[in-house]
């Protein structure tokens, strides 16, 4: 937890994390990878209406995004990074899919 990344990382969290605050853990150490001198090594996706669990989309689907899919699109940018050279786009904050409430499909980092 000191934010010496040495191989290339992907970190997603959601706005709506409400087990692990964005502002006390993603943030957090996406700056801590920042001041190592690494960022060139991280992405930092904050998913926004994201929350900690997809289990709360089926009670609040208006309210709420699952994360599934961008957990899946993370992983296959990851894989493009560290095999075949591809660096993924720099980290932001992803918003919902335009003119949609939350949706439990596509992620585009």
């Amino acid at each position: 937890m000191t934010g010496r990344v040495s191989r290339p990382l992907i970190t997603l969290q959601g706005t709506y994390d409400v087990l692990l605050p964005i502002n006390r853990t993603g943030d957090v150490y996406d700056r801590m990878v920042t001041d190592s001198g690494r960022g060139d090594l991280h992405r930092y996706y904050r998913i926004e209406n994201g929350t900690h669990t997809d289990g709360f989309y089926a009670v609040a689907p208006k309210v709420v995004r699952p994360m599934q899919a961008c957990f899946t699109a993370a992983f296959d940018d990851l894989v493009e990074w560290t095999r075949k050279g591809f660096t993924p786009p720099p980290g932001h904050t992803v918003p919902l899919p335009t003119g949609t409430a939350a949706t439990a499909t596509g992620c585009d980092l």
